[in-house]
């Protein structure tokens, strides 16, 4: 029996841009001819799936019709919400849809994730599709890089896949002591059969079963698109998966995946993969000198812009401010001095500064190594002219 795939893409995506800035939810978000809902359904093309299922709300529907048919997608089924109730009843309700039999496995997949790796990450759900019973839930790890207070973390018996306990977005001084045990991040991915997961349902969580059932008993079905009934969805209790689920099953398993994983969510995440992938983005065109040395502009999206800055020894970028964006800056070559307001800096490499909006700042290389710099620019105007200047070495003071 082949896998289903669930890609859940409702989400609003409200960690990178202020609510007022009106953008693209994350998994929507073009990153230079490619987002991460794209991403997503290019990972389950593959032998071991069925067609996907794609669960999201009303209002994106049109963005993903079109992204479906950009990537010659015509075998699908998407599920609308109405209005958003957290993860709980979104992963129900496609669960519940007919022509997904009792015992069908399904994988249930966030639609803003990257995975460097999709053949070994297949190869990890097809390893584990022997451990789905009609009671448990498998859930996917990914090995932390670093303590954060952004991801939920689980821990396991030793030389075993049974789960022992969650830890739900602790604090950075808590995420190191259970990474040095040997906790893995909760990547938000799972597996699990139709009759479990139902099964955990009715028995804890009776309402959201009860009001979802009803939900697609009426929805409104049109082709390959169902509309959930507002009426009684609105009812089902607005919780997320983990609190509703996760957090009171007795038999969790653990898949541990050894791949790059990251849901860019911060721009600190997006500097660090536009290091990675920034040869793919350079030319001429996008190539400009400065006295200090020269950037390139890597990619330009939707109120954020993405570039390389490069800082020639015994140099620097004048003492400046901007009125309409903030920046962040990822080290990746050299030992930059850097100034923010009265503060001053030494960063080590790899680590991200925030230059808030209006902050007056600077960036000095006092050694013979260049520093390099990636910079993400975020806000509603992204100009060269929005700098105001206080000192420039270079006579740009007028």
């Amino acid at each position: 029996m082949k896998i289903k795939p669930v890609i859940l893409c409702g989400g609003a995506g409200t960690r990178l841009f202020p609510k007022n800035y009106n953008n693209d939810p994350k998994q929507f978000i073009d990153f230079g001819g490619w987002n991460l809902f794209e991403k997503t359904l290019d990972r389950v093309n593959n032998s071991i799936y069925d067609y996907p299922l794609i669960s999201s709300n009303y209002k994106y529907e049109k963005i993903i019709k079109k992204i479906l048919k950009k990537n010659n997608i015509r075998k699908y089924n998407l599920i609308l919400e109405p209005l958003k109730k957290n993860t709980a009843p979104a992963i129900l309700v496609s669960a519940l849809i007919k022509n997904i039999s009792d015992k069908q496995p399904i994988l249930f997949l966030p639609a803003d994730q990257l995975i460097d790796n999709k053949n070994l990450f297949n190869r990890t759900v097809k390893n584990n599709v022997k451990n789905l019973t009609n009671n448990n839930i498998c859930i996917f790890g990914i090995k932390p890089t670093s303590p954060s207070d952004q991801y939920g973390y689980f821990l396991t018996r030793k030389n075993s896949n049974q789960l022992t306990k969650f830890i739900e977005k602790p604090k950075n001084n808590i995420a190191k002591k259970i990474i040095k045990k040997g906790a893995y991040w909760n990547s938000g991915i799972f597996f699990v059969r139709k009759d479990s997961l139902i099964f955990h349902y009715k028995k804890l969580q009776k309402n959201i079963f009860h009001n979802c059932s009803k939900s697609i008993q009426k929805s409104n079905i049109n082709k390959l698109t169902i509309k959930l009934n507002k009426f009684f969805y609105n009812k089902a209790k607005e919780i997320s998966f983990d609190y509703a689920i996760l957090e009171n099953a007795k038999d969790i398993i653990a898949a541990k995946l050894k791949v790059n994983w990251s849901d860019l969510g911060s721009w600190k995440s997006i500097t660090h993969l536009f290091n990675e992938i920034k040869h793919k983005y350079y030319s001429k065109k996008n190539t400009f000198a400065k006295p200090w040395g020269k950037y390139f502009n890597l990619h330009r999206g939707n109120c954020f812009l993405i570039k390389e800055l490069i800082v020639n020894k015994n140099s620097s970028i004048s003492l400046q401010k901007h009125k309409h964006r903030a920046e962040y800056w990822t080290i990746v070559h050299g030992k930059p001095k850097i100034t923010i307001d009265k503060k001053v800096i030494f960063p080590k490499l790899f680590e991200t500064i925030y230059i808030p909006l209006g902050a007056v700042h600077r960036v000095e290389n006092n050694f013979a190594s260049p520093v390099k710099i990636i910079e993400a620019q975020v806000g509603k105007i992204l100009k060269e002219t929005d700098i105001i200047r206080y000192v420039d070495q270079y006579g740009r003071i007028k």
